[in-house]
């Protein structure tokens, strides 16, 4: 079922409290959900629609966490829910959140499965009866997620990137020559297949592309820039052997946002890129990355984290490991449609404005 024929499906609640800003006008509302180095976005656009992109792990804390965002958020219902690929980081808390509130429409990359291993498979399980009983609709490369308000385009899908360039994109990209492959380990079947979006409200633009891999990047910008520039920048792969300097400079984000987790992603060579990007303004951290060893078998050669390798605290989420003791913490953005936008730090409510691009 294509996505012209089923728009009648996605019921809206228009929220107003949770879109408009102080000064009456109305807002794209985005939170970065903390689910312990899983991957979970919540957007709710300025008409009160909601979309999910990923579902975090398959445990109590993850749902519980979606769950307080969406009741943060206004929300009865999650009209759409993205799922970038089936591991279980990123699928396992459907479940878990689907007996909290309704699920209108389920959407991901297709059939099949294919890495039948670990938790995956459980996880993967779960999710499909409850997709399959619903309504679903697998999407491809150019495909637009009809939500009220704003401009939702699919840009990768299924080890497909899109042919047709964004508004403002398709210039040649320079930076291509400098590329260098790398040997993807572990495998990346699933990583590549992600499903990718560009969500634009006005002049502001988010780019969220779950956990595609450093080759998969590369299709998107090379030899052309099919992204153009965006504001809001989700790293790939939990900035782990993904976000190369020819994809994330490029695509110059303003912010960027780490879905890592404690011991989790946030890697060295993701961090340092990030940081050198042109026009680079500010970079958040979901967790603090402590210090660990490398570990050989995600291409790290040297140890991780630690204090000059994280932002300032006021840019952290969440400072504890765990949270088995201590609460969790998301991450909250507020755009208005000339491309101004704020981020919220909800642990300590330091909150930071970016203005328009120039």
């Amino acid at each position: 079922m294509r996505f012209a024929s089923i728009l009648f499906l996605a019921a809206a609640i228009v929220v107003v409290g949770a879109t408009v800003g102080a000064q009456g006008q109305r807002r794209l509302q985005i939170y970065a959900i903390d689910v312990e180095g899983g991957n979970s976005v919540l957007f709710v656009s300025p008409s009160g629609e909601s979309l999910l992109f990923d579902a975090g792990n398959p445990t109590q804390h993850d749902a519980d966490q979606m769950a307080a965002a969406a009741k943060e958020a206004g929300l009865k219902q999650i009209d759409y829910l993205v799922i970038s690929h089936f591991h279980a980081d990123h699928l396992g808390g459907v479940p878990g959140l689907a007996a909290k509130l309704p699920i209108r429409h389920f959407i991901d990359h297709g059939p099949p499965m294919i890495e039948p291993t670990g938790n995956s498979v459980a996880a993967f399980k779960a999710y499909a009866e409850l997709r399959d009983t619903g309504h679903y609709t697998p999407v491809k490369a150019g495909d637009k997620i009809p939500i009220k308000g704003l401009d939702v385009e699919v840009v990768n899908s299924d080890k497909t990137a899109i042919t047709k360039a964004l508004p403002g994109a398709g210039a040649a990209n320079p930076l291509c020559k400098d590329f260098k492959p790398i040997t993807e380990n572990p495998p990346a079947a699933e990583d590549e297949r992600s499903v990718g979006i560009v969500v634009r409200y006005g002049k502001f633009r988010v780019i969220e592309l779950g956990d595609i891999t450093w080759t998969r990047e590369f299709s998107l910008v090379c030899p052309n820039n099919m992204l153009g520039t965006v504001d809001l920048y989700f790293t790939d792969r939990h900035a782990l052997t993904a976000g190369s300097p020819t994809f994330v400079h490029a695509i110059k984000p303003r912010v960027a946002i780490f879905d890592n987790g404690a011991t989790k992603g946030a890697d060295r060579e993701a961090f340092e890129t990030v940081k050198s990007s042109p026009g680079i303004e500010g970079i958040w951290f979901e967790h603090y990355s402590v210090s660990r060893p490398a570990r050989p078998a995600f291409g790290e050669s040297e140890d991780q984290g630690g204090k000059d390798f994280n932002p300032p605290d006021d840019f952290v989420a969440n400072m504890a490991e765990d949270h088995t003791s201590t609460p969790s913490y998301n991450l909250k953005i507020s755009a208005a449609e000339n491309g101004s936008f704020t981020v919220t730090n909800e642990r300590n409510n330091f909150s930071k404005e970016y203005k328009p691009r120039s």
